[in-house]
């Protein structure tokens, strides 16, 4: 009767064991990291807006601006606005900081456009590489690209 006593109380441990693992992981919150490269509005627009519903719900947020899609990040830019909300956006990529997000520019975009990093608006820095893939390498990110 021992060796049974001994099976179940193992057999319990275990079970016990993956369900605290099961939960732990079912904690990790999702993150959003949002790839804007495109110089069309209406398309950053989009993702700003999906980034911004993310924030919304909780989820930590960061977007990587590259190529065209850094200019929104350069101070004292004169965009269109979109509707309907009559919004720039930056005036959106401004929200999204004010609630929390990270917003950085590739480490590519300031030295191919002469812009410094003096130049961006606040809150926006330039990428580290080895950080972004760091970031992008957990498994709790979801990727959205623009």
């Amino acid at each position: 009767m021992r060796k049974h006593t001994t099976f179940h109380v193992a057999t319990l441990a275990a079970l016990l064991a993956l369900g605290l693992a099961g939960a732990a992981q079912a904690q990790t919150p999702q993150e959003l990291f949002v790839n804007i490269q495109t110089g069309e509005t209406m398309a950053q627009g989009a993702a700003l807006v999906l980034a911004g519903q993310a924030l919304a719900q909780k989820a930590p947020v960061r977007v990587l601006l590259c190529d065209k899609a850094g200019d929104i990040a350069v101070a004292n830019q004169t965009l269109p606005t979109l509707k309907p909300r009559n919004v720039t956006t930056q005036q959106m990529l401004q929200g999204l900081i004010q609630g929390g997000a990270k917003v950085e520019v590739c480490a590519l975009y300031l030295p191919n456009t002469g812009r410094s990093a003096t130049d961006l608006i606040t809150g926006v820095t330039a990428a580290a590489p080895a950080d972004v893939a760091s970031h992008l390498l957990k498994p709790s990110v979801k990727t959205l690209g623009f």
